[in-house]
Order: C-alpha cells, then structure tokens, then sequence
C-alpha cells in the first residue's frame, strides 16, 4: 500500500481516467495509462542515484528495471484499469450512462489494456514459465475481465493464447490439445451460461487439461465452480498463484454427465423448464398484461424490451434449478429491481411474472421454492402496529 505522498499513487490518475472514460476520450485516457505506467515503473530516488558497484553489471539494472516495469503493468492493470472499467458498469446500473456510453468506455478500456501490453513487452523477452490458454464461455460477450488476466499472467511469465469472447467448446478443448496447455482458465460474467461452461470444464478435464474457472457468474467465492469440479481463481493473482503449483492434469476419460456432479438434476425441473422456456415467456406476458395494467399502454419497443425481461427471469429461474441454489435467482431479481427502480420503472412489475411462474410451475417443488424465496425480496414486510 501506498500513502497520499507516494508520487506512484494512483489516485491521481483513476480520476484523470475515469473523466476520459466519461467523455470517450481515447487519447487521454490511454496517455493517462502511459504516464501511470511510467511513474508507477520508476525505481526509488535513492536507487536512481545510486552508484552501480565494482563487479556488477549493467544486466543486472536491466533486470532490475524489466521487473520494476513488470510489476508496474500488473499494478496500472489491476488497480487502476480495472476499477474504472467496474464503475462503469456501475454507472450503467444506475441509468447514469447508456448502453453506447458503457459499450465506448469498454473498448477505451480495451485500448488501456493494449497499451499496457505493447509498453510492457520488452520486460518479457526471454521469460516463460509455461502455456495457457485463457477464453470466454461460448455466449460470454464480456471479454476484458479474461484479457487482464491474461495480461497479469503474462507478466508474471507464462505465454498467454487469448482466444476472447463467446468461444465454442469443442474449439476451445481442440486448441488448449494442440497447443498443449498446461491449463485453461475459463470466464464467465453471465450466470444463466454456467450449464455451457459445466460442459466445457467437464469436455477439457475429459482432454486431460486443468481448469481453473474465474468471474462472477461462478458465484460468490466461487461456489459453482467447485460445484462442477472447476478450480476457482478469485481474481489475477490468485489465478497466477494457482498456476504456479502446477494443477494435475485430469485423467482423460469420457467427459462427465452433469448429473454425475449435480445429482438434483434427477428430477428433470431444469430440463422441463428448459425446453418449455417459449411457452412459458409467453404465458407469463399474457398474465403480466392483466396484472400489470401499464403495460397495455406500451410501445412496441417497450413490450419488446418486456419480453426480454421476462425471457432472462425464465432463463436465470432455469440456471438456478441447474445449480440448486435459489440465491442465484433471488440475486438477480434484486438487481433487476434495482436497475428498474433506476430507470422509474416500479420493481412490483416484476411480482406477476413471478405469480404467473409459480402458478405455471406449481408441480415442480423446487421451482416454487425458489419463486416463493424471490417473491419473497421484494414484499416489503409489514409495519409494525401501532
């Protein structure tokens, strides 16, 4: 940790960052990165003015200076790049941005990261310390959180093949086999994903190649990712930590049946729900025009949007059936009424989908169970008497 007098304290330069975000700046916000990247780099006053002594040479200065330079770029990377592009995902959350202004905040943040890679390849000549592949779950559009794991673990002297967003698994397990990776990390933001990325773990353990699996739609600490047999990476260095005590490979077999690993799927709530997802979206928009009365006055772009909510309530309902674990859909329907409640959009809209699902699914116990609990989050409770 630095104090407010460390001159390579990034406070600065965060706020310098986060205006540039603001305004699609990309030329500010990646000079912002360089400069940090240079400050954050530079050796103490005294080392800089210390005389080399008899004997040593200037290699080892160089090195010296190319592990400065290294643990600079982690630090702009992790402390000072990725907490603004988290807060612009906050500020989506909060209707403060709009989806274009978060999309070119993104792909400015994307340009940082690149900045930071091509001023930080010459501390890397010479170094690898093995092979990795790092990838997105097929569907997962959110690609930067697995660049700048990527990016930390090749600083950290592994050679890195980052094969980005939405890859297929069969593409995926073929590359990590030809290029005999020693691991492959695996990221997801996106909960309702975790059935594809349970295949993919299962279909690159099945190839015999570890997995260590990182995001957030793996839950808090990780749960699901354990649930499928997955390591679990917190964040970038725990990543790189993991790495370093070398994972066993898997023993290759016929990859894994998900009722191998989660045995509740026996009773077939999640497949029933899964292959009647069309019909159930559309019943549950029927229900939410009666209850709902707001809605017969929508436009065709507001009802478009309605059906997409309700699609993600059914999807996400489904994925928590997948996982057994009814935190998952009660997490999302508090996030969506809060992204409601940003947008003057009142969060009881979302009560009829629920009744109309229950009511739907009411031969499915734990369906109904996870409905009840999520209903449940947004009845206020009732005052007190008196």
């Amino acid at each position: 940790m630095t104090d407010g007098k460390d001159v390579r304290s990034l406070a600065e330069p965060r706020a310098q960052l986060w205006q540039a975000l603001g305004e699609c700046d990309e030329t500010r916000a990646v000079a912002v990165v360089r400069g940090a990247l240079h400050t954050a780099g530079r050796a103490p006053a005294a080392a800089e003015h210390q005389q080399v002594p008899a004997g040593v040479h200037l290699t080892a200065q160089d090195t010296a200076a190319a592990g400065r330079l290294r643990a600079a770029g982690e630090r702009v990377l992790l402390e000072l790049i990725a907490p603004a592009q988290e807060r612009v995902g906050l500020a989506w959350a909060a209707d403060d941005i709009t989806v274009a202004q978060e999309h070119a905040a993104t792909a400015i943040s994307e340009r940082c990261v690149a900045a930071v890679a091509d001023a930080t390849a010459p501390a890397l000549a010479g170094r690898s310390v093995g092979r990795v592949v790092v990838s997105c779950v097929d569907g997962e559009w959110h690609s930067l959180p697995a660049r700048l794991v990527g990016e930390v673990l090749r600083l950290r002297g592994w050679r890195v093949d980052q094969l980005g967003a939405q890859v297929p698994t069969e593409h995926l397990v073929a590359y990590a086999r030809r290029t005999r990776a020693q691991a492959v990390l695996l990221s997801s933001s996106i909960p309702t994903l975790l059935p594809g990325a349970h295949n993919a773990i299962s279909s690159c353990q099945a190839a015999g190649i570890p997995v260590l699996a990182g995001g957030a739609a793996f839950g808090p600490q990780g749960r699901y990712a354990r649930l499928m047999r997955a390591e679990w990476a917190k964040d970038a260095p725990d990543a790189a930590t993991l790495l370093g005590r070398r994972p066993t490979p898997p023993g290759a077999h016929a990859a894994r049946l998900p009722d191998l690993d989660l045995p509740h799927l026996a009773d077939q709530e999640y497949t029933m729900v899964r292959r009647t997802r069309l019909q159930l979206v559309k019943q549950t928009l029927a229900d939410v025009e009666e209850g709902f009365p707001e809605t017969r006055h929508y436009s065709e772009r507001q009802l478009e949007r309605t059906v997409e909510d309700i699609d993600f309530i059914v999807s996400h309902l489904a994925t928590a059936l997948y996982v057994d674990d009814p935190d998952l859909f009660t997490t999302f329907i508090t996030w969506t009424a809060d992204i409601l409640a940003a947008r003057d959009i009142p969060p009881r809209c979302l009560l009829p989908a629920l009744d109309s699902l229950r009511t739907q699914l009411k031969d499915f116990p734990r369906a109904v169970g996870i409905l009840t609990a999520a209903r449940g989050v947004l009845t206020p409770p009732p005052a007190p008497p008196g």
